[in-house]
């Protein structure tokens, strides 16, 4: 794993805190830890980071509006939600928000890293060198990037990876569940239907309606919608 990674990590309790940022530090991660979201607002106004762990429930500005702040001013960052906040609502409106992905407290300090380490990395490759022009929708996978007619698409990683396996295979219907394992692998614990709001937000940033919903089953991607 790259070591030089910057991490911003908003947690108020001082021993997760202090566990899951030793844990970090010891694989390489450069780590700042903050208790409030003002705090950490404070430092994204100043300081560049790659990625974001960030607990909801917190005092000041809770995590959902430091989400909102990193989303409008960095987009590109990898932002992770750790929270013992296990509801579908708040894990759906954590996706809304383009949240990267979403972890139930408590966890293993090693699922967690592994998890870091796989949103790390997808995001940073997207900061790599940029396609030619092309004409309609082309994904260039080694970077996670999306691009339409040459400008590249503000995609999540989520939502790249949900556009990807539908692009890939498009005479394909897939079904909630296995888009749910395309992008979070076996990881994810909670209602298939994150799916929809996964695919409600990538239709609001694609050009044309590439994804169809195949009543009954799930979804699959349309070959003919640049015609």
């Amino acid at each position: 794993m790259q070591t030089s990674y910057k991490i911003l990590f908003l947690e108020d309790e001082p021993t997760i805190r202090e566990v899951l940022k030793e844990y970090m530090s010891i694989t390489g991660y450069e780590v700042t830890t903050v208790e409030r979201g003002d705090q950490a607002l404070e430092l994204l106004s100043h300081n560049a980071y790659d990625g974001a762990v960030l607990d909801i429930m917190v005092p000041g500005i809770n995590g959902f509006e430091v989400l909102k702040y990193i989303r409008g001013h960095m987009p590109q960052m990898a932002v992770i939600m750790l929270t013992a906040l296990d509801d579908e609502k708040t894990q759906v409106q954590a996706f809304n928000l383009y949240a990267d992905d979403y972890i139930i407290k408590p966890v293993s300090p090693i699922i967690l890293l592994k998890r870091m380490e796989t949103v790390l990395r997808r995001t940073a490759a997207g900061t790599q060198k940029e396609p030619d022009g092309h004409k309609g929708l082309t994904l260039q996978q080694e970077a996670y990037c999306a691009y339409y007619k040459g400008t590249k698409l503000p995609l999540t990683l989520s939502e790249y990876l949900l556009l990807q396996a539908l692009y890939e295979e498009p005479n394909r219907v897939f079904t909630r569940e296995q888009l749910i394992l395309r992008i979070f692998n076996e990881d994810y614990i909670g209602n298939d239907r994150i799916i929809d709001a996964h695919v409600k937000n990538l239709r609001k940033k694609l050009p044309a309606a590439y994804i169809k919903t195949v009543i009954g089953v799930g979804y699959q991607f349309d070959r003919e919608a640049d015609l």
